[in-house]
């Protein structure tokens, strides 16, 4: 079965939530967590620490550069994932908007490759 990204997106400069409604979706994150596993469609999930936390490795003429900070500048960054199986695309989106709701974020869809043939 295809397997797919759900990543969820924040922004600088957001206002945080209330703890009282971080507490709501955490509760709605991990309700949504178990619906995945009973459907069947958990791959793996997880979410990240802010941006500042990133740090970029890279191989440059044989050397290892280290640099702190994300890769892409800008407001936009990954603040977590799924990784799902779904039947296609439209399996996805729905659980995608499912995820949406739990997180209250955006949640961007895009599928894996498929697997080379050996």
């Amino acid at each position: 079965m295809p397997q797919f990204l759900l990543s969820v997106h924040g922004a600088r400069g957001q206002e945080p939530p209330s703890p009282e409604v971080m507490a709501h979706m955490y509760a709605d994150v991990d309700a949504f967590n178990s619906r995945l596993r009973t459907d069947g469609a958990w791959v793996f999930a997880g979410g990240l620490l802010g941006p500042d936390d990133a740090a970029v490795v890279q191989v440059k003429d044989g050397e290892i550069v280290i640099t702190d900070g994300r890769f892409a500048g800008g407001d936009v960054f990954l603040g977590g994932f799924w990784v799902v199986r779904a039947t296609d695309k439209a399996a996805a989106l729905d659980l995608a908007a499912l995820g949406s709701a739990a997180c209250r974020a955006p949640v961007e869809v895009r599928p894996f490759q498929p697997e080379p043939e050996v």
